[in-house]
């Protein structure tokens, strides 16, 4: 047997993290259907152009990256051509840009002032009555296109897993089941902490996937299991080794990986009186020898909280704040979403002296890498708890896998978020709202020039608050406008404006980039795709109307 042969085989049994063989780069429809204009992408790229290193992924040093974040800088190189024909292109962070006079402004949801579901069934409160708990800890909540219905599933107070349904993303019911009747309960019977619930849309295998935390203090694993309706599950007996509470699983198309996302609390130096919240690493094509091979461990160490990662004012010194709570990361349009629970101290006995709960909340951060690192400019919280103690967001904002979820031109996050009344801590579930593709936006007045391109597709559009003008030049590769394809949009708000069409022959196997020049404009997003506005991008916990493959087609 060959050496390469031996190493690969060695490194899927041992779920071997550092190889020299690079990810091929999926095709620009997510993997179905004629790659043509990616051709011209380095070899070995992915998608969007970025060529990662021989040795991936890396291995980094906790003692002295712990406090580093895990960003793209110093990991991989600004492509000089930019596959731009996945999704709808954000303007997130600098990726797509050459040259710019406007500003990113970066938005945040609109958070209901209520929650969507409550905990009022007798499995939902803790037999103390201390507890009552009713919220995906990740869990997931998506929106199935084949049985036209928002599905949930979710953590009850007494070791549950819970599924209820809506037709409308606002308003859920709880079905009586019949896995234990008379409830909605799909699976009890062990001590979970967070499970990370998929619904794949790729057609192969079950539908969904289970990777349940269980096992209690000291003998936390996952366990994977599938089913084909959500409800009636199989376990794969194909248990991890040994990881920690609140870790998480993640798939990334982009690069066909599954992530294990493990928490891991960090002991920088053993006279430190505090440890480091922080995350492991690991990643597997498949997902039952990935499970099988997927422990928490140092030599896996992936990333702590970012450098200006914002602490509470009322932390101490000696209590290691602020940390990384909790991971969640889903692909959508051209970039991983990649939500991150930042707590920010105090710890659990001063919560309790003070009457409060932990103070976590959600930052976002946009992965171009397929998941790895992330760019967070913005270290505000995306999802902010409520100081009004009476809040159902008063602490502990954590986030729920499948968000966002596509509604008309609105995505829905959901997420949990606790309170304190009267000695109980009581869990709910929240939504919160924001403009599709409105993370971020190039604006004012200016001019914006991307980098050079390579797109595909019939038509260009662009998603974006026109107050004046909006002027959008096609320009060849020595930044020449292209004729026939200069036009000025007038003022308008439209989350999806047809810019340019007949595109096919001009954009084929050609660099191109585009120049806007703005009067008080707000850019969120551009793409080339079909006459009818759909990107190849890819639908995150996708949405009514949406195709059942995951992917805007």
């Amino acid at each position: 047997m060959k050496p390469l042969a031996i190493l690969l085989i060695a490194c899927s049994l041992a779920g071997c993290r550092n190889h020299e063989i690079k990810p091929p780069a999926p095709k620009p429809d997510g993997g179905k259907g004629e790659n043509t204009n990616s051709s011209q992408l380095a070899e070995g790229a992915l998608y969007n152009g970025v060529e990662l290193p021989a040795m991936w992924p890396l291995r980094r040093n906790y003692a002295t990256d712990i406090r580093k974040g895990v960003v793209p800088e110093g990991m991989w190189s600004q492509p000089e051509l930019i596959g731009a024909m996945v999704g709808r292109q954000l303007f997130v962070d600098d990726f797509l840009i050459q040259s710019s006079t406007l500003d990113r402004v970066f938005h945040y949801p609109e958070v209901n002032t209520i929650p969507v579901l409550t905990p009022d069934r007798s499995w939902e409160t803790s037999v103390s009555g201390k507890s009552k708990f009713a919220a995906p800890f990740s869990d997931g909540v998506w929106y199935d296109e084949v049985d036209r219905k928002f599905k949930m599933w979710y953590m009850g107070a007494e070791d549950v897993t819970c599924y209820a349904e809506s037709t409308d993303g606002i308003t859920w019911t709880k079905p009586e089941l019949d896995v234990y009747p008379g409830t909605n309960v799909v699976r009890k019977g062990t001590v979970r902490d967070s499970s990370s619930l998929w619904l794949d849309k790729s057609g192969k295998g079950e539908r969904y996937r289970m990777f349940e935390v269980s096992g209690g203090a000291g003998k936390w694993c996952y366990k994977y299991l599938t089913s084909a309706d959500g409800i009636h599950w199989r376990d794969q007996q194909a248990n991890s080794q040994s990881v920690a509470d609140r870790s998480t699983v993640f798939y990334s198309p982009f690069r066909d990986v599954w992530v294990w996302s493990m928490r891991h609390n960090v002991r920088v130096n053993k006279s430190d009186p505090y440890t480091v919240r922080a995350r492991d690493y690991m990643e597997h094509k498949n997902p039952t020898a990935g499970n099988k091979a997927a422990v928490a461990h140092l030599d896996h160490f992936w990333f702590g909280p970012w450098q200006n990662e914002k602490p509470w004012s009322g932390s101490s010194a000696n209590d290691g704040a602020p940390g990384i709570y909790n991971h969640d990361a889903i692909p959508y349009e051209s970039v991983m979403l990649g939500f991150f629970s930042v707590w920010q101290g105090p710890e659990n006995d001063v919560c309790n002296q003070l009457g409060i709960v932990k103070r976590n909340q959600i930052m976002v951060g946009y992965s171009r890498d397929g998941g790895y690192s992330y760019t967070r400019k913005d270290m505000n919280p995306f999802i902010a708890l409520d100081e009004d103690k009476s809040s159902f967001r008063s602490g502990n904002i954590q986030s729920a896998i499948g968000s966002p979820i596509i509604v008309g031109n609105k995505l829905y996050f959901y997420f949990s978020g606790r309170r304190m009344e009267n000695g109980v801590e009581i869990t709910s579930t929240g939504l919160a709202t924001l403009r599709r593709d409105g993370f971020a936006s190039m604006s004012g007045s200016g001019s914006l020039t991307t980098r050079k391109l390579l797109m595909e597709g019939s038509t260009l559009w662009v998603n974006a608050r026109v107050g004046g003008s909006l002027k959008v030049e096609l320009l060849d590769a020595n930044q020449n406008p292209i004729e026939n394809f200069t036009i000025t949009v007038s003022a308008q708000d439209n989350y999806a404006i047809k810019v340019f069409s007949g595109l096919e022959g001009v954009v084929k196997d050609r660099a191109v980039s585009i120049r806007f020049t703005a009067a008080d404009c707000d850019l969120y997003s551009f793409w080339c795709g079909d006459a009818e506005g759909h990107s190849r991008g890819y639908t995150a916990g996708g949405g009514p109307g949406l195709h059942n493959s995951g992917i805007d087609k």
